[in-house]
């Protein structure tokens, strides 16, 4: 004889019963299916796991490889899931993992990548590192592509986007290449008395020299004048380096067309930038609209002419 709740009706009582187990069945019904994108560590990777317990349970039911579905752009390989039946898609570089092998809530690292504690950032007061996925090798490659991979764990991420490419590792190493500028200088104007920085990124392997040269000098940046001087420095990326070249207290003479000429053993490239100096009358006269129709003023620096007065 069915077991009724104390106090309601028979068909109360099973209406009770019923509508919990109705919002479960829904919620497991309408969940998304796992997708093989590149998750982020925040909430909803973390939902992301709880959907995983609550689609697979505690327990394990018996294996049935036909049933399983195929993950697919899997860009960091496949891993069997928690009950070693199904392929699904492993965590690619910096997601959340799960340092413990026999849990399986943030999920398996891929290929060439393990799960380790991050404890390269600062961490304020009361936070504790979070596992991610890392890659275990980071030496740079050259891939068949021509291009430097930072290590292999990023060569295999561009393989399986485009399998077509057939993408694989020529040689250990960067490949040997051209300097390649990723950041030129930008036109510039300013105001006599003033101070000017132009920019300039080069990438190459060998590493690139670099030089500073004014159209109409046959000298080399900074030359013997004081108020030039020029910096480098390696970075931001590996095997790049960074050229400032600097101008202090500008005068109408360091008007005019300014080139940042990169070197190696196997070619060179340059990129050039133009400084427009104007005195304080110039500006007056002229206007920052008009300076600003002749492409000389950044849209940001033209928002207020209060700033230049």
């Amino acid at each position: 004889m069915p077991r009724v709740l104390t106090g309601l009706p028979a068909n109360h009582a099973a209406a009770a019963w019923a509508l919990p187990l109705l919002l479960l069945l829904l919620l497991v019904v309408w969940t998304p299916p796992l997708t093989s994108a590149r998750p982020s560590t925040g909430p909803d990777y973390l939902r992301r796991g709880w959907l995983r317990l609550l689609a697979e349970g505690e327990g394990c039911a018996p294996c049935r490889p036909e049933e399983c579905a195929a993950p697919r752009g899997c860009l960091a390989g496949r891993v069997r899931d928690a009950c070693g039946c199904c392929w699904e898609c492993a965590n690619l570089e910096g997601q959340l993992c799960d340092l413990d092998p026999s849990t399986h809530f943030y999920g398996r690292c891929g290929e060439q990548l393990e799960c380790r504690l991050d404890t390269g950032g600062e961490l304020n007061q009361g936070e504790v590192p979070e596992p991610l996925c890392a890659c275990r090798s980071k030496r740079p490659l050259c891939g068949s592509d021509g291009r430097t991979y930072d290590q292999i764990c990023r060569l295999q991420e561009a393989a399986r986007a485009r399998p077509d490419a057939n993408l694989t590792v020529v040689h250990p190493g960067p490949c040997e290449s051209e300097p390649q500028i990723v950041s030129q200088p930008h036109n510039i104007w300013n105001v006599t008395g003033q101070d000017v920085i132009f920019g300039c990124e080069v990438f190459a392997y060998p590493m690139a020299s670099i030089e500073w040269r004014k159209d109409g000098l046959d000298i080399q940046l900074p030359g013997d004048d004081p108020h030039i001087s020029v910096q480098f420095r390696g970075g931001p990326q590996r095997f790049e380096v960074t050229g400032w070249l600097q101008i202090q207290a500008l005068r109408p003479s360091d008007e005019g067309t300014y080139r940042c000429l990169a070197r190696n053993a196997l070619g060179q490239v340059e990129a050039s930038a133009t400084l427009t100096v104007v005195t304080p009358d110039q500006l007056n006269s002229t206007g920052i609209s008009q300076l600003q129709s002749l492409n000389l003023v950044p849209e940001d620096e033209a928002e207020s002419e209060e700033d230049y007065y």
